[in-house]
């Protein structure tokens, strides 16, 4: 209605990106409740020898998951934002 190019393309990124940092915080805590101080072990019938680990969720792992995300949100709202600047408006809104 009016916008150009760069406005859709901007506006369709930080939207998600937005997404892309909800869902990454959301993972994070989930992941910090459920999975923080877990321990596991694997078992080698062959040698019988065993190996445990305890799986710790630290604050610079969850900013680490976090910045990922928000590179692959980016990444992948590329190139529908670069198609929603480029459809014609009353294309757009047949498609709805």
């Amino acid at each position: 209605m009016g916008f150009g190019a760069t406005p859709v393309i901007v506006s369709v990124l930080i939207e998600a990106l937005i997404l892309g940092a909800l869902g990454g915080l959301l993972g994070g805590l989930l992941a910090y409740l459920l999975l923080n101080g877990m321990r596991s072990s694997t078992l080698n019938f062959q040698s019988f020898s065993q190996i445990t680990y305890a799986f710790t969720v630290t604050p610079r792992l969850m900013v680490t998951g976090i910045v990922y995300g928000l590179i692959l949100t980016f990444i992948a709202g590329l190139l529908p934002s670069i198609r929603a600047a480029r459809t014609p408006i009353t294309s757009g809104l047949r498609e709805l």
